[in-house]
């Protein structure tokens, strides 16, 4: 079994909203970074947002500035993507991460990542 599943992707037209959830089967949250990271077709994979240990503090790709939030729900140990004014472009796969950095700056680096989900398919139409 995997240590972290996302759930919530699916299909949805072009301006509509998604919200993915991050929750681990055998880890703690709590005293990671958490990040989601997406590969759509003919990219590499890439880091969308990520939010903190203690204090939550949150970074974004430029690429979904104001239209996605992440945060974290300590009580029920979940992080979640919340994903508004989708863009055909946005369609991929969405992995929640694990990122093993000491800088939050750091967070959204691929080559950071300890753990990853299985992913998750987002599809947005037209």
């Amino acid at each position: 079994q995997l240590p972290l599943v996302e759930s919530g992707g699916g299909l949805v037209q072009s301006g509509g909203s998604l919200k993915l959830s991050c929750a681990p089967s055998t880890l703690s949250l709590d005293w990671f970074y958490i990040a989601w990271f997406r590969q759509v077709p003919g990219k590499e994979r890439e880091g969308v947002a990520c939010v903190g240990r203690i204090q939550g503090s949150t970074l974004y790709a430029d690429f979904v500035k104001d239209r996605f939030t992440i945060s974290r729900d300590t009580a029920k140990n979940t992080v979640y993507l919340q994903m508004n004014s989708l863009k055909f472009e946005d369609t991929g796969i969405y992995y929640c991460a694990v990122v093993l950095v000491r800088r939050g700056s750091e967070c959204l680096n691929v080559a950071s990542v300890g753990t990853w989900g299985q992913g998750i398919q987002v599809t947005v139409s037209t």
